[in-house]
């Protein structure tokens, strides 16, 4: 079940108070689904996350910017 956009709002500032980059990479995936239009911005968020943490999601969330023509 994907939060609410309040729910989720909250829950991304929570995370960016703490500076917990690994949240903040799986909160912006689900601000993406929830918000297709904003996707490439906030997959991007969620991209430097992953390569600034060395998580493994930075490969595909790469994929899923590209097949959006946001990266190259």
């Amino acid at each position: 079940m994907r939060p609410s956009e309040p729910a989720l709002a909250a829950a991304l500032r929570a995370a960016l108070a703490q500076n917990d980059a690994r949240a903040l990479i799986d909160l912006y995936e689900q601000a993406a689904a929830l918000r297709p239009a904003e996707a490439r911005l906030f997959l991007t968020h969620a991209y430097v996350h992953a390569l600034e943490t060395g998580s493994q999601k930075a490969a595909p969330l790469r994929a899923r910017l590209v097949a959006l023509g946001a990266e190259t």
